[in-house]
């Protein structure tokens, strides 16, 4: 089936040039403040863009709280952040229904207490250290953007987003994430310990007694904008494809098979990493200011994808393979398909 592109019209080219340069602002905001991570920046940017929500996965001291509140204060968004621990309750998260009193005209009521998760950007600190009770909670807030208490629901601000932490060396007293919240992050991020001169200047600014002051250098209305772009930038059908087939060859039980990958998958990715690629590709291509997406944004976004969606079994641990080896087999055995004039 042949697919008729719609171009952007010269109105949505123009909130391109600015979507673009409104990105290279917040890059240079936040790197006032983050040493290094680039990288990172960059992903955490194409999130907002697609509203996407991420897991952050780090060691101790990388600045992952840092790097999220800075992030908010930039955007100018509301921030809350929430340390899960294992005593954790779901309305410790979402906020509950409680008996208040009126003083005026002595009658009672149950009235709904807001919880921490009602700001514009959230940090799931832990989140692997709470029972999946309350991790569950996230899901509703995640997928509709509203909770529910006693039956009734409540919406959440606008725009929302979460970003959640892991610590991949402590797993004692630790809740893996179920695979259905794992799915609902669009990227997995992997931070690394910085180089020796970036470690160096961490430890001079973070030592000085002068504080770098962070301004909010767009508004929700922007942002809001730039994301309604980011869905109207064209991607052609074979491109959609190549990103179908990318998620496709993890699955053991698929139809497409690629040597040395589905031997080593007990689970693969479903349809949501597919549109997550392609959504992503295009925030990507906005923050580029291009006004179409290509292979090259696909493969770039994949690997973040990808990683958290792919479950590795017995054959990949006894060989030392983890999924971001089985992710970068992917991407150099899957070709892109050919265009369809």
């Amino acid at each position: 089936m042949s697919q008729v592109l719609k171009p952007l019209d010269s109105d949505d080219l123009e909130l391109l040039s600015q979507a673009r340069d409104a990105a290279k602002r917040m890059r240079s905001a936040i790197q006032e403040v983050i040493v290094g991570q680039d990288t990172t920046i960059n992903a955490i940017l194409t999130a907002v863009f697609s509203r996407g929500h991420t897991l952050v996965i780090g060691v101790p001291g990388l600045a992952k709280t840092l790097l999220v509140r800075t992030l908010a204060e930039v955007l100018g968004w509301s921030f809350k952040r929430i340390q899960f621990t294992p005593d954790m309750m779901p309305a410790d998260v979402i906020g509950m229904e409680l008996l208040q009193h009126d003083a005026e005209t002595g009658q009672r009521s149950m009235q709904f207490v807001h919880g921490p998760l009602f700001a514009q950007m959230i940090l799931a600190d832990e989140i692997n250290r709470t029972p999946p009770k309350t991790q569950a909670a996230l899901l509703e807030a995640m997928q509709e953007y509203t909770v529910t208490s006693m039956g009734h629901v409540h919406e959440l601000p606008h725009p929302f987003l979460v970003f959640a932490t892991q610590n991949p060396i402590e797993q004692e007293g630790t809740y893996p994430l179920p695979e259905a919240q794992l799915d609902r992050f669009m990227f997995s991020l992997w931070m690394d310990y910085p180089d020796e001169d970036q470690e160096v200047e961490i430890v001079l600014s973070t030592t000085d007694e002068a504080v770098a002051q962070v301004k909010s250098v767009t508004s929700a209305e922007e942002i809001t904008a730039y994301q309604q772009l980011v869905r109207r930038v064209p991607v052609s059908q074979h491109l959609a494809r190549y990103a179908v087939l990318l998620a496709r060859v993890t699955r053991p039980t698929a139809d497409v098979h690629a040597k040395g990958i589905t031997d080593y998958v007990s689970w693969g990715a479903g349809p949501r990493a597919s549109q997550h690629m392609i959504l992503a590709a295009k925030a990507l291509a906005v923050l580029n200011g291009e006004p179409a997406v290509t292979a090259q944004h696909i493969r770039r976004v994949a690997p973040l994808v990808l990683r958290h969606r792919v479950l590795p079994n017995y054959n990949a641990a006894g060989e030392g393979i983890d999924a971001a080896e089985i992710v970068k087999r992917v991407l150099s055995t899957v070709r892109e398909p050919l265009s369809v004039a």
